[in-house]
């Protein structure tokens, strides 16, 4: 017999309980049925491609209804266009074009996964801006502009509404038509801890989108992660091994995969190579995406009674930016910026939300905090949606553009921990809150804490 002696910390073992039974849920298998009616909402693309070229060759397999849904036309991609062109691509026409170019890859790459053209359509928000249309653009606040191509309107005439403002109210009507239209029993969209702002967005206007339809559909959504600090590992093309998931993330979701067969890898990889634009630049990534599984989960959402004790909205869920390569991967939670979010109801009706810093940033890191409201009675258009920004010294608090007085919100602050008492009737007494936090050191982005949903009982 072989006397096995382990010398676990309590908190250790307690980690490693969570990390075990979470990677035994991630083997839960995502399987399809013939009475689905499957959306892919992609925000670039590519994104369709590299999160689920596997889950769109079963539904073609399956023969049931596929639409596949870009949020921008990916026109503002400057490395990859200069890489492309060989020479830099600045000018708002030659931008266009190069968004018109993405169009026509994304129609060869999902024809090459059974997708034909009609089942295609392209929005045509402006490719980064979206997640600040997102925090800053609603209502009567002004009109985005996008970065190169210098519009403030959708500019492409083969989108699915020319001229539609750069206005979360317009993409928010977009994606509300095409859900009640089409009625999708499963949607495949990007994750809300993605790094890239127009993934965050993307998922957050579809959110708002099915809340509001709640009477008419209740897919089950599958959110797809693309772009993570360090992932995925390794950078090289392995497609007989599987993805496997941040460590941070395997905390708190429960993962679902699709395993690909050898004839799916074989067109996903292909389907890849038709995104010349990306491929050329970004082939290390792109092709670490060719393994055997596809992987989909989400955050649960929490629950909130009022007068209720606090509860963690995250703890270690975010990534940093730079931390020392020798540091185990639980090592690696001591140096991320927000540390531990925690909220709850007090007695005076007040959503008190309380954010802890790390140690080592503690004394010189800022802080923003997005807190939006939602009611099923109320345009979200018209809902406040709170950003309090922490410098060093002071605090601001916006209702999008416009400066609020501080009096309205209660702050405790000391150089680790900041809490906030925020009436809920200055969130429009909301029924769900979407929020999120960032945090920079100087003026430098350190990290973020990935958007996460709440519901008031």
């Amino acid at each position: 017999m072989v006397n096995l002696r382990f010398s676990l910390s309590p908190l250790s073992l307690v980690l490693f309980c969570i990390t075990f039974i979470t990677r035994l849920c991630a083997q839960t298998n995502l399987t399809l049925s013939h009475s689905d009616r499957i959306l892919i909402l992609a925000p670039h693309p590519d994104d369709e491609v590299l999160g689920c070229a596997g889950i769109i060759q079963a539904a073609v397999k399956l023969r049931v209804p596929v639409r596949v849904v870009f949020l921008t036309y990916g026109d503002n991609n400057e490395w990859s266009f200069f890489v492309y062109r060989k020479h830099p691509v600045l000018l708002p026409k030659a931008v266009k074009q190069m968004g018109l170019i993405r169009h026509e890859e994304a129609i060869q790459a999902d024809a090459m996964l059974g997708i034909p053209a009609n089942q295609i359509t392209f929005l045509g928000y402006p490719d980064f801006r979206t997640l600040r249309i997102w925090l800053s653009h609603w209502n009567k606040s002004p009109v985005a502009e996008s970065m190169f191509t210098r519009v403030t309107a959708v500019p492409y005439p083969n989108a699915f509404r020319p001229g539609a403002l750069y206005k979360g109210d317009e993409i928010l009507k977009d994606i509300t038509a095409i859900l009640r239209e089409y009625k999708p029993t499963k949607i495949f969209l990007s994750h809300p801890a993605d790094f890239n702002p127009d993934h965050q967005a993307l998922y957050l206007f579809t959110q708002i989108a099915l809340w509001n339809l709640h009477d008419e559909i209740q897919p089950s959504l599958y959110p797809y992660l693309i772009h993570y600090k360090n992932w995925p590992k390794p950078r090289k093309y392995i497609p007989n091994q599987p993805l496997v998931m941040p460590y941070v993330l395997q905390q708190e979701i429960v993962w679902h995969q699709y395993h690909l067969q050898p004839d799916e890898i074989f067109h996903k990889l292909a389907a890849l190579n038709k995104h010349k634009t990306q491929y050329e630049s970004h082939r290390s990534l792109l092709i670490s995406f060719v393994r055997n599984n596809e992987v989909f989960g989400d955050f649960p959402t929490l629950f909130l009674n009022p007068n209720s004790v606090p509860t963690m909205v995250s703890k270690g869920n975010s990534q940093p930016l730079d931390i020392p390569e020798q540091l185990t991967e639980i090592e690696q939670l001591d140096y991320i910026g927000v540390e531990q979010r925690l909220i709850h109801i007090d007695t005076q009706n007040n959503l008190v939300l309380t954010i802890k810093l790390s140690r080592s940033i503690g004394k010189t890191v800022s802080v923003s905090v997005y807190v939006f409201g939602y009611r099923h009675d109320r345009n979200f258009a018209s809902m406040p949606k709170l950003h309090i920004n922490f410098g060093l010294l002071r605090h601001q608090i916006f209702d999008q553009n416009t400066l609020l007085p501080l009096n309205i919100v209660k702050i405790n602050r000391t150089p680790q921990e900041i809490t906030m008492y925020i009436p809920l009737h200055i969130l429009g007494d909301p029924q769900q809150i979407l929020t999120s936090a960032r945090t920079y050191l100087t003026e430098v982005p350190l990290d973020w804490a990935a958007w996460r949903i709440i519901k008031i009982k």
